[in-house]
């Protein structure tokens, strides 16, 4: 059968790959290896949380070590002010001193395009060929992966680096397998496969596979640090680990949007969508109900706007981006929805800064930083009723509730209505309820709960094994 033959053929791989890897030239970086803390981040200008959480997490090592010396392993053309630069302009991160960077150039290995099919295990590969172009360049004494590459462990630790890693999400899931079990045509399930039981079959077989795999060489991380509960849960059962694995809740910028007055303009209500043009965030889920709110919506009451705010990786997600509008042309929504596409800080917080409420339905985001921001700034989140969400942010408070939570689009829909007829007194009671849930989640408690994570590693590196 096809499939076994090629879980054999990548099985095999795996095992000549780390056994040709003990060579002189790993054990000459091995004794050259610096004090230095090296982040595996390939794409530095992604705009997205994940970025956010390497500037913040830089500037916590810097804080917690002044002399270690601190490099970015990147695939963009950056150089240490330009990054420096980016932290502060996009995320408002002011790095102590700016990181040394360390150019990729193989980074097409991990890219999606390159792997039409198995593309789990084909970046997983992938990537642990780039980092061995990223150690070979520069061995630095802590590996620091913010970027999910759990297959690049076991390649680190024969470096002689101590692991560190920040997980935003599984790179397999019990939720993903249990939806091709299904046969749920999703993003990450065509539908071709989802129709054939035999497919289907086939890959429920690759994805258990797939999850020892990615058990065995998560393990090999000395501290784990995850985003969530629902991301604890899952890494914890993959890669058993429990003792060194810590749930530090990622930075979000509560401070400076807490400062935004409450109140909104009563003209035109503004509901904003904040997350990268990326399949699984679902926009099209998002316009699809809004204009079904819109429809619905009583003719006394204001027209709504909604407004999609994101950036974009490369020429696919331009393309997602540009199906949106057109879909929004095809609904007639034009008058009612506007595009912004890489904007400043500042610019985000000026359009949060407006919006009634915040849109958000990517199914099982592991945390869900821009529903916090939407609760920080004042407006009412409608977040989609799964993981993150669910379970760590859309809570009461006091007693009260903070937003809402939607499973498809009637439900956002009803949602949307519900925030449009409040009264601007009960708009005002919730907002503030989710606006002091939301300092749960601030950038000082990530520094405070990251810093007391990593300093035991830090200071004493040869306790841990």
């Amino acid at each position: 059968m096809p499939i076994f033959f090629l879980l054999a053929t990548i099985s095999t791989s795996l095992a000549l790959i780390f056994a040709s890897l003990s060579t002189s030239v790993i054990i000459s970086r091995r004794r050259r290896r610096r004090r230095s803390v090296g982040f595996f981040h390939p794409y530095t200008n992604d705009g997205g949380g994940g970025e956010r959480v390497l500037w913040c997490a830089v500037r916590a090592v810097q804080e917690e070590d002044p002399d270690l010396e601190v490099s970015v392993f990147t695939g963009d053309d950056a150089t240490p002010e330009s990054l420096s630069s980016r932290a502060l302009d996009r995320f408002g991160v002011q790095l102590l001193r700016p990181p040394m960077v360390v150019r990729l150039s193989k980074r097409k290995w991990i890219e999606e395009k390159a792997y039409p099919h198995f593309t789990m295990i084909g970046q997983s590969m992938g990537s642990v060929y780039l980092s061995w172009e990223a150690l070979r360049k520069f061995t630095p004494q802590f590996y620091f992966d913010t970027s999910g590459y759990a297959f690049t462990y076991p390649l680190a630790r024969i470096f002689g680096c101590k692991v560190i890693c920040y997980t935003h999400y599984p790179t397999i899931s019990s939720d993903m397998v249990s939806r091709v079990r299904q046969r749920s045509s999703m993003y990450n399930n065509e539908a071709l496969i989802a129709k054939s039981i035999w497919l289907s079959r086939c890959k429920v077989i690759y994805y258990t596979f797939f999850s020892w795999l990615y058990g065995f060489v998560g393990s090999y991380a000395h501290l784990a640090m995850v985003n969530s509960s629902w991301t604890k849960s899952h890494i914890e059962n993959l890669w058993k680990i429990p003792d060194r694995t810590r749930r530090v809740y990622p930075p979000c910028d509560t401070s400076s949007l807490q400062e935004l007055p409450l109140t909104r303009p009563a003209e035109v209500p503004i509901f904003i969508s904040v997350a990268q043009f990326r399949p699984e965030k679902a926009h099209t889920l998002q316009l699809e109900a809004f204009s079904l709110a819109v429809q619905r919506l009583d003719s006394d009451l204001p027209k709504p706007k909604l407004q999609f705010v994101g950036s974009c990786r490369n020429k696919e997600d331009l393309e997602r981006l540009q199906n949106l509008k057109d879909k929004s042309r095809e609904l007639n929504m034009d008058e009612h929805v506007e595009f912004h596409k890489d904007v400043t800080y500042r610019d985000l917080i000026r359009l949060l800064g407006g919006a009634i409420a915040g849109l958000h339905s990517m199914i099982d985001e592991h945390f869900g930083i821009s529903v916090v921001e939407y609760m920080a700034a004042g407006a009412i989140p409608i977040a989609h009723n799964s993981a993150g969400p669910r379970m760590d942010i859309v809570l009461g408070e006091d007693g009260c509730q903070t937003g809402f939570l939607a499973s498809n689009k009637e439900e956002y829909a009803d949602a949307i209505l519900k925030v449009l007829k409040m009264t601007e007194a009960e708009r005002l009671t919730l907002a503030a309820a989710a606006r002091k849930r939301a300092q749960r989640f601030s950038e000082q408690k990530f520094y405070e709960d990251f810093r007391a994570a990593i300093h035991p590693l830090i200071a004493n590196p040869t306790a841990f094994r």
